[in-house]
């Protein structure tokens, strides 16, 4: 099925030093664009950030310091990309919320105007979420092939949980019945607090994951900053969170 067009599409994706629309920046830029006809044409850009590549990120999309140490740097390639997508309506996988926001970004960073009132977006994840459902409810039929009966009650939701765990035990051969290896393959990420403000890096010390001492360690922060474990306890911050920053700090006087 062919897309019934009106103006042109372009699908687009980035790959970028991080996830802080304000702060990072693009490190390459693939546009597909699809027009009324059903012409369609693509063009790729690996893009100079200026900043240094975080290993975290080149760990992801595999792109470091030194595969774009030539490469033009953004305000070079933007003349290009707003050609490409002008008169265009913006379609990616969670492009809505990550996607347009850091390229608006870069583009008025770099002095180039961006209205998205002339780009109608569509996020292909929104589909995706709104049509298959992620919830308990979705998750007790498809596994268990039973409709979930008082749905948010305490009881149900517990009871449907545990036999979703041994109906997906039952359906995946990879998945160990241990639950060591459940536990670490349901960590998303390695934090050393509930919600995630502080890391934990490849030393096995805790670093921060926001703010200006982002990816430093707090041991060491502290040891610099005193005033800065003083704003951290008197901010809002979780109570578990402020646990981990008072425990770090008495390790760093020791």
């Amino acid at each position: 099925m062919e897309l019934k067009l009106h103006k042109s599409i372009c699908f687009f994706d980035l790959e970028t030093t991080g996830i802080n629309i304000s702060k990072d920046r693009i490190v390459e830029i693939s546009i597909f664009k699809v027009n009324p006809d059903q012409s369609k044409e693509s063009k790729t850009w690996r893009v100079n950030p200026e900043i240094p590549i975080p290993k975290e990120s080149s760990l992801i999309h595999g792109i470091y310091d030194k595969d774009v140490v030539d490469a033009p740097t953004f305000k070079e390639i933007a003349p290009q990309v707003l050609e490409m997508i002008k008169d265009s309506d913006l379609s990616g996988y969670n492009s809505n919320r990550f996607d347009i926001p850091l390229l608006a970004e870069e583009l008025l960073r770099n002095g180039f105007e961006f209205d998205i009132k002339k780009h109608r977006p569509i996020d292909v994840q929104v589909i995706f979420h709104k049509m298959e459902p992620r919830n308990l409810s979705a998750a007790y039929k498809f596994y268990c092939d039973k409709n979930l009966e008082n749905a948010h009650s305490a009881s149900a939701d517990t009871y449907a949980t545990y036999e979703i765990l041994k109906a997906q035990l039952e359906k995946y051969e990879d998945i160990q019945n241990d639950v060591k290896f459940l536990h670490e393959f349901t960590m998303q990420n390695k934090n050393a607090d509930l919600a995630g403000f502080v890391g934990i890096d490849k030393d096995e010390d805790e670093v921060f994951n926001f703010g200006k001492y982002k990816g430093k360690k707090l041991k060491n922060v502290f040891l610099s900053d005193l005033g800065y474990y003083s704003w951290l306890m008197n901010a809002d911050f979780p109570l578990y969170s402020k646990k981990i920053f008072t425990r770090a700090k008495l390790k760093s006087v020791l």
